[in-house]
């Protein structure tokens, strides 16, 4: 008797890979589950604030992207500086925290936020637009077609990803990230597939998951490519403009796609899906149980998944 393939039903809930933690959001609320120097699994959880000055805005196509692409990186510089702190040194934290407090008083955290993303944005811009734009365009006297030198760029893009991100790989505490971000595609999968959420379920799982962050950049590079192929201008000053102002068109569209992608599974969708999916085998790692604990913690705090899937099977 031929088995049934386990549909999966989108649920809603997201996260995010931290230092030996997890975080998982759902709507407006969001928690972070971290395995302490002692062993235990610390959960906090909090309501997160949108960047975006109206609510609405979150829910109109194509501007809602550029506000969720910057709350996904105030969100996780959050998450990573709170998972961190439960192994920074105590004394030397404090002491700096005290300095900031006389600074910037109450606006302290939101103040450090801040100027994380936008350097964060700014190394980014870097990397992934300008680099691989000057490194092409280093060979315009042998390329004289704009075409070719555009895919050249896209190339070039694509393989300082990968390299960046087989570099990181290669330290120790960046694998275990990556083995915790397994963990929360597992988490996700495990209950999105309809199965109850525990250690053996989640073990049994996928570690890839189409509304993964890699796979949103990756949409990212693939779609810039696409644009700066056909929208062309010869003054090198605008050029350069032109790749930075369309940063939030780009991230725009791609935000539209992993939406679509977490919605639909149809052979279009799938295949759309699939470069990304294949990034995710560099960006995650098999976890072991007891990240799977972790995970487990995290989705508790935040998402009713048994009330989920009751009313997932009385919808089959």
């Amino acid at each position: 008797m031929k088995k049934n393939k386990k549909k999966t039903r989108y649920s809603g809930i997201g996260g995010q890979a931290v230092l030996e933690g997890i975080m998982m959001k759902n709507k407006d609320k969001y928690s972070v589950a971290v395995r302490t120097p002692e062993g235990d699994i610390d959960v906090m959880v909090e309501e997160y604030e949108s960047f975006a000055p109206a609510k609405a805005l979150n829910r109109i196509p194509f501007i809602r992207g550029v506000f969720n692409f910057v709350d996904s990186l105030i969100l996780g510089i959050r998450t990573l500086n709170y998972s961190a702190s439960f192994y920074e040194e105590e004394q030397d934290t404090h002491k700096k925290d005290k300095i900031l407090d006389r600074i910037f008083k109450d606006h302290t955290e939101k103040v450090l936020s801040t100027v994380t993303v936008i350097f964060s944005i700014a190394i980014a811009v870097g990397l992934f637009i300008l680099l691989p734009y000057y490194l092409s365009r280093l060979l315009s006297k042998v390329i004289v077609s704009d075409t070719a030198l555009a895919v050249l760029e896209g190339v070039i893009r694509v393989a300082i990803f990968v390299g960046y991100i087989v570099l990181i790989s290669c330290m120790r505490d960046i694998r275990r990230v990556f083995m915790y971000h397994g963990a929360e595609h597992k988490c996700i999968n495990c209950i999105e597939t309809g199965h109850e959420l525990t250690v053996e379920n989640v073990r049994k799982s996928s570690r890839e998951h189409k509304r993964c962050g890699t796979s949103f950049l990756f949409f990212v590079i693939f779609i810039s490519v696409i644009l700066f192929i056909f929208i062309r201008v010869e003054d090198p000053f605008a050029r350069v403009a032109i790749r930075i102002l369309l940063i939030p068109v780009i991230a725009s569209i791609s935000y539209e796609i992993i939406r679509l992608a977490g919605r639909s599974n149809n052979i279009f969708v799938r295949i759309l899906s699939a470069p990304g999916m294949w990034l995710q085998r560099l960006t995650t790692r098999e976890p072991d149980d007891s990240m799977i604990e972790v995970g487990i913690a995290a989705v508790d705090a935040v998402f009713e998944w048994k009330e989920y899937l009751r009313i997932e099977k009385n919808d089959l």
